[in-house]
């Protein structure tokens, strides 16, 4: 039976060990929103740019998008 590699503790970067903290400390619902907001507007903000980035780097068209989901306007 073959043995399996021991599990590695993961480890946490910077900004995951301040959200636990974060986390510890109790946030309220409104603080907890307001987080959400924040990380969704960041991540929203790197897609986009990640995007364009593809669209300059390959000359992507809205139709070529349309076509790949196929889903023309």
């Amino acid at each position: 039976m073959p043995t399996s590699a021991p599990i590695q503790p993961t480890r946490l970067n910077s900004m995951q060990i301040s959200l636990l903290r974060l986390f510890e400390r109790g946030m309220s619902d409104e603080d907890t929103l307001e987080l959400r907001r924040v990380i969704v507007a960041h991540l929203s903000k790197k897609m986009l740019a990640e995007v364009e980035r593809i669209d300059n780097e390959r000359g992507y068209t809205a139709e070529d998008y349309e076509r790949m989901l196929n889903a023309p306007s």
